[in-house]
């Protein structure tokens, strides 16, 4: 157990920071993929109480997750990549959802989250290597959701995006990319949306975990700062870098390799 921030500790963080930070850049995934599974394991050596270990693992993800989609959502609308009517319509959803995900979240055990997000990983460690997307459905549909859709539609991205601690990415732009969205204003459509869902779903679960007494030294609720804030400043300079590589390196090989690696981490959270 180690409950002093060593030096040690901080370079784990650190890696875990650069990690998801080149990988979410080059492969264009939320960090909260490979976050969560990795502050599962380091928060277990550290001697977290194991009932709220998944619980912290969720919340210090998706306080990464803030502020590295502030970053993207404005990078992304320099290049006037997102469409803003379609994210203020997907926004109440998602707030809502971000809320409900929280108290279902808080409600189950920490096994039970594990066991969720064992499952998740597999299923995008399916769909990255045989590369499944949704087929657009005619061009005619693209604009033709109505507000309660996108309400709706946000509801559910929100809820499970808060619940796997993943940000909005991972379920927002399948979403848009069925509704013949093209992949460049999905992508940056998500990004803004992540900022909702990662901020309400962040001081929610540490206003409803302010008074818990498991939670581990350093703690804000089940936020545990000193991971959020190491990790944030190395996803911050890495992802970028990451999407550069990604014009370079064999994008396609990286896909398979990272999709055994998940299926790895899904497997292994499942046992």
């Amino acid at each position: 157990m180690f409950t002093e921030i060593t030096i040690q500790i901080v370079l784990i963080y650190a890696l875990t920071g650069v990690f998801a930070g080149l990988i979410g850049g080059m492969l264009g995934l939320g960090g909260g993929i490979i976050i969560v599974p990795i502050l599962h394991y380091i928060f277990a050596q550290q001697g977290f109480a194991p009932s709220v270990l998944m619980h912290q693992a969720v919340t210090t993800s998706l306080a990464t997750i803030v502020i590295t989609s502030v970053f993207a959502a404005y990078e992304h609308h320099r290049k006037k990549a997102v469409i803003w009517p379609v994210t203020n319509s997907i926004a109440p959803g998602i707030i809502i959802g971000a809320f409900l995900g929280v108290f279902i979240a808080g409600s189950l055990p920490s096994s039970t989250l594990r066991i969720f997000f064992g499952c998740f990983e597999i299923l995008v460690a399916i769909q990255i290597w045989f590369d499944l997307r949704p087929k657009p459905k005619r061009a005619k549909f693209t604009r033709t959701l109505s507000k309660g859709d996108f309400v709706f539609s946000g509801t559910i991205i929100g809820l499970f995006s808060t619940i796997l601690g993943v940000g909005g990415g991972t379920l927002t732009v399948p979403f848009l990319l069925w509704f013949n969205f093209h992949l460049r204003n999905a992508i940056a459509i998500s990004s803004a949306c992540s900022i909702p869902i990662a901020l309400v779903a962040t001081i929610t679960f540490i206003v409803i975990s302010w008074d818990n007494s498991n939670v581990f030294v350093h703690s804000v609720g089940y936020l545990y700062w000193p991971a959020a804030f190491i990790i944030m400043m190395m996803t911050i300079f890495f992802a970028p870098l990451g999407a550069r590589l990604a014009h370079y390196l064999p994008i396609e090989i990286l896909k398979r390799i990272f999709a055994v690696l998940l299926l790895f981490i899904g497997i292994k959270m499942l046992i």
